[in-house]
Protein backbone atom coordinates (compact mmCIF):
# COMPACT_ATOMS: atom_id res chain seq x y z
CA UNK A 1 0.00 0.00 0.00
CA UNK A 2 1.03 3.23 -0.47
CA UNK A 3 1.61 5.30 2.90
CA UNK A 4 1.80 9.14 2.29
CA UNK A 5 3.91 11.07 5.17
CA UNK A 6 2.39 14.59 5.56
CA UNK A 7 4.72 16.52 8.61
CA UNK A 8 3.44 18.72 10.60
CA UNK A 9 4.29 22.91 10.83
CA UNK A 10 8.42 23.52 10.20
CA UNK A 11 8.68 20.47 7.98
CA UNK A 12 9.83 18.79 4.80
CA UNK A 13 9.71 15.56 3.39
CA UNK A 14 12.86 14.88 4.79
CA UNK A 15 11.32 14.67 8.45
CA UNK A 16 10.82 11.08 7.33
CA UNK A 17 13.91 10.24 6.01
CA UNK A 18 14.60 7.63 8.44
CA UNK A 19 10.93 6.36 8.33
CA UNK A 20 11.19 5.85 4.57
CA UNK A 21 13.46 2.38 4.40
CA UNK A 22 11.54 0.68 7.77
CA UNK A 23 8.33 1.10 5.80
CA UNK A 24 9.63 0.08 2.51
CA UNK A 25 11.14 -3.00 4.44
CA UNK A 26 7.76 -3.76 5.54
CA UNK A 27 6.22 -4.04 2.50
CA UNK A 28 4.72 -0.69 1.73
CA UNK A 29 5.73 1.93 -0.46
CA UNK A 30 6.14 5.52 1.63
CA UNK A 31 5.45 8.73 -0.49
CA UNK A 32 6.99 11.64 1.64
CA UNK A 33 5.25 15.13 0.89
CA UNK A 34 6.75 18.22 0.98
CA UNK A 35 4.32 20.81 0.88
CA UNK A 36 4.18 24.52 -0.71
CA UNK A 37 5.66 27.34 0.83
CA UNK A 38 7.03 24.27 3.13
CA UNK A 39 10.06 22.85 1.91
CA UNK A 40 9.63 23.59 -1.71
CA UNK A 41 11.38 26.30 -2.34
CA UNK A 42 8.35 29.17 -2.52
CA UNK A 43 8.21 32.07 0.07
CA UNK A 44 4.52 31.98 -0.03
CA UNK A 45 1.41 29.34 -0.37
CA UNK A 46 -1.77 29.02 0.98
CA UNK A 47 -3.70 26.30 2.61
CA UNK A 48 -5.47 25.46 -0.42
CA UNK A 49 -2.68 25.01 -2.33
CA UNK A 50 -1.43 22.89 0.54
CA UNK A 51 -4.65 21.05 0.20
CA UNK A 52 -4.05 20.20 -3.39
CA UNK A 53 -0.95 18.82 -3.27
CA UNK A 54 -1.82 16.46 -0.82
CA UNK A 55 -4.84 15.79 -2.49
CA UNK A 56 -2.98 14.96 -5.75
CA UNK A 57 -0.96 12.66 -4.28
CA UNK A 58 -3.80 10.61 -3.20
CA UNK A 59 -4.98 10.86 -6.96
CA UNK A 60 -1.43 9.59 -7.74
CA UNK A 61 -1.42 6.62 -5.77
CA UNK A 62 -2.05 3.43 -7.86
CA UNK A 63 -4.64 1.94 -4.92
CA UNK A 64 -6.06 3.38 -2.13
CA UNK A 65 -3.38 4.79 -0.16
CA UNK A 66 -3.04 5.02 3.62
CA UNK A 67 -2.96 8.99 4.58
CA UNK A 68 -0.77 9.98 7.71
CA UNK A 69 -0.48 13.41 9.16
CA UNK A 70 1.44 14.79 11.78
CA UNK A 71 0.73 17.11 14.40
CA UNK A 72 -0.78 20.15 12.51
CA UNK A 73 -0.96 18.32 9.22
CA UNK A 74 -3.31 16.02 10.77
CA UNK A 75 -5.85 18.36 9.51
CA UNK A 76 -4.42 17.92 5.98
CA UNK A 77 -4.75 14.03 6.17
CA UNK A 78 -8.41 14.71 7.40
CA UNK A 79 -9.24 17.18 4.71
CA UNK A 80 -7.69 14.64 2.03
CA UNK A 81 -11.06 12.17 3.31
CA UNK A 82 -13.18 14.69 2.94
CA UNK A 83 -12.12 15.40 -0.30
CA UNK A 84 -11.74 11.96 -1.78
CA UNK A 85 -13.55 9.51 0.97
CA UNK A 86 -13.89 6.95 -1.64
CA UNK A 87 -10.10 7.14 -2.30
CA UNK A 88 -8.31 7.32 0.81
CA UNK A 89 -8.14 3.90 2.69
CA UNK A 90 -7.53 5.05 6.20
CA UNK A 91 -5.88 8.00 7.98
CA UNK A 92 -3.32 7.83 10.66
CA UNK A 93 -2.87 10.76 12.64
CA UNK A 94 0.75 11.48 14.71
CA UNK A 95 0.02 13.88 18.24
CA UNK A 96 -2.54 16.03 16.13
CA UNK A 97 -6.04 16.18 16.26
CA UNK A 98 -7.76 17.46 12.96
CA UNK A 99 -9.80 21.11 12.86
CA UNK A 100 -13.22 21.58 12.53
CA UNK A 101 -14.87 23.05 9.52
CA UNK A 102 -14.70 27.01 9.23
CA UNK A 103 -11.90 26.89 11.35
CA UNK A 104 -7.82 28.40 10.77
CA UNK A 105 -5.71 25.69 10.05
CA UNK A 106 -3.06 26.36 12.89
CA UNK A 107 -2.94 30.06 14.23
CA UNK A 108 -1.39 28.95 17.40
CA UNK A 109 2.03 30.95 17.24
CA UNK A 110 2.79 34.29 16.09
CA UNK A 111 3.39 35.58 12.53
CA UNK A 112 6.42 37.60 11.85
CA UNK A 113 6.75 39.11 8.48
CA UNK A 114 4.17 37.15 6.44
CA UNK A 115 5.19 33.55 8.21
CA UNK A 116 5.59 31.29 11.14
CA UNK A 117 8.98 31.04 12.30
CA UNK A 118 9.54 28.03 14.55
CA UNK A 119 9.60 29.96 17.98
CA UNK A 120 12.39 27.67 19.59
CA UNK A 121 11.54 24.79 22.29
CA UNK A 122 9.79 26.74 25.25
CA UNK A 123 6.27 25.85 23.64
CA UNK A 124 7.25 22.43 23.57
CA UNK A 125 9.09 21.84 26.60
CA UNK A 126 7.94 18.72 28.80
CA UNK A 127 6.51 15.51 26.95
CA UNK A 128 7.00 17.26 23.70
CA UNK A 129 10.44 17.18 23.13
CA UNK A 130 11.78 15.34 26.52
CA UNK A 131 13.13 12.12 24.16
CA UNK A 132 14.81 14.98 21.85
CA UNK A 133 18.71 15.33 22.36
CA UNK A 134 20.74 18.30 22.21
CA UNK A 135 22.15 17.33 18.81
CA UNK A 136 18.34 16.36 17.61
CA UNK A 137 16.96 19.89 18.91
CA UNK A 138 19.75 21.93 17.02
CA UNK A 139 19.22 19.62 14.01
CA UNK A 140 15.66 20.40 13.91
CA UNK A 141 15.69 24.22 14.49
CA UNK A 142 18.44 24.40 11.76
CA UNK A 143 16.70 22.65 9.14
CA UNK A 144 13.09 24.25 10.14
CA UNK A 145 11.08 25.93 7.45
CA UNK A 146 8.85 29.15 8.03
CA UNK A 147 5.55 28.46 7.17
CA UNK A 148 3.76 30.99 5.38
CA UNK A 149 0.95 32.93 6.94
CA UNK A 150 -1.73 32.10 4.34
CA UNK A 151 -1.20 28.41 5.52
CA UNK A 152 -1.66 28.77 8.89
CA UNK A 153 -4.46 31.37 8.94
CA UNK A 154 -6.18 29.44 6.51
CA UNK A 155 -9.47 28.31 6.78
CA UNK A 156 -10.29 24.59 7.09
CA UNK A 157 -13.58 23.85 4.59
CA UNK A 158 -15.09 20.27 4.83
CA UNK A 159 -18.04 19.61 2.95
CA UNK A 160 -18.24 15.84 2.40
CA UNK A 161 -20.02 13.56 5.28
CA UNK A 162 -18.75 10.46 4.03
CA UNK A 163 -15.43 11.09 5.44
CA UNK A 164 -16.39 9.89 8.56
CA UNK A 165 -16.68 6.48 7.70
CA UNK A 166 -12.99 7.08 6.77
CA UNK A 167 -11.18 4.56 9.24
CA UNK A 168 -8.82 6.30 11.51
CA UNK A 169 -6.16 5.53 13.50
CA UNK A 170 -4.61 8.17 16.35
CA UNK A 171 -1.16 7.49 17.07
CA UNK A 172 -0.90 8.73 20.74
CA UNK A 173 3.02 9.78 21.79
CA UNK A 174 3.26 12.43 24.00
CA UNK A 175 -0.19 11.98 24.99
CA UNK A 176 -1.76 7.99 25.72
CA UNK A 177 -4.60 6.10 24.08
CA UNK A 178 -6.79 6.78 27.34
CA UNK A 179 -5.93 10.18 27.56
CA UNK A 180 -7.05 11.03 23.51
CA UNK A 181 -10.27 8.83 23.70
CA UNK A 182 -10.92 11.41 27.01
CA UNK A 183 -10.62 14.52 24.82
CA UNK A 184 -12.50 13.32 22.08
CA UNK A 185 -15.50 12.16 24.05
CA UNK A 186 -15.59 15.27 25.47
CA UNK A 187 -15.84 17.38 22.35
CA UNK A 188 -12.32 18.53 21.82
CA UNK A 189 -12.70 16.80 18.68
CA UNK A 190 -15.90 17.29 17.12
CA UNK A 191 -14.62 15.83 13.66
CA UNK A 192 -13.06 12.35 15.70
CA UNK A 193 -16.40 12.20 17.80
CA UNK A 194 -17.98 11.36 14.85
CA UNK A 195 -15.77 9.36 12.89
CA UNK A 196 -17.31 5.63 12.56
CA UNK A 197 -14.04 3.74 12.79
CA UNK A 198 -11.86 5.11 15.74
CA UNK A 199 -8.61 3.44 16.49
CA UNK A 200 -5.66 4.00 19.03
CA UNK A 201 -2.34 3.26 19.18
CA UNK A 202 0.40 4.12 21.47
CA UNK A 203 3.35 4.97 20.84
CA UNK A 204 6.30 5.81 23.56
CA UNK A 205 7.83 9.14 22.19
CA UNK A 206 7.83 12.84 22.47
CA UNK A 207 6.01 15.02 19.63
CA UNK A 208 8.45 14.16 16.73
CA UNK A 209 8.52 10.14 16.74
CA UNK A 210 9.51 10.30 13.21
CA UNK A 211 13.17 11.59 14.59
CA UNK A 212 13.24 9.61 17.95
CA UNK A 213 11.48 6.30 16.83
CA UNK A 214 11.50 5.50 13.65
CA UNK A 215 11.42 2.27 13.21
CA UNK A 216 8.41 1.58 16.09
CA UNK A 217 6.37 4.34 14.44
CA UNK A 218 7.06 2.71 10.69
CA UNK A 219 5.91 -0.13 12.80
CA UNK A 220 2.82 1.08 13.64
CA UNK A 221 2.24 2.58 10.55
CA UNK A 222 2.45 -0.73 8.59
CA UNK A 223 0.17 -2.80 10.89
CA UNK A 224 -2.37 0.54 10.54
CA UNK A 225 -1.90 -0.42 6.68
CA UNK A 226 -2.38 -4.02 6.87
CA UNK A 227 -5.55 -4.13 9.13
CA UNK A 228 -7.29 -2.17 6.23
CA UNK A 229 -8.98 -4.56 4.10
CA UNK A 230 -10.67 -2.93 1.22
Amino acid sequence: MDILLIAGLWLDGSAWDDVVPELTALGHRPVPLTLPGQGDGAAAATLDEQVETVVAAVDAAPGRPLVVGHSAASTLAWLAADARPEKVAKVALIGGFPASDGRAYADHFAIEGGVVPFPGWGPFEGADSADLDQQARDRFASAAVPVPEAVVRGVVRLTDERRFDVPVVVVCPEFTPAQAEKWIGSGESPELARAAHLAYVDIDSGHWPMITRPRELARVLAEAADSWRG
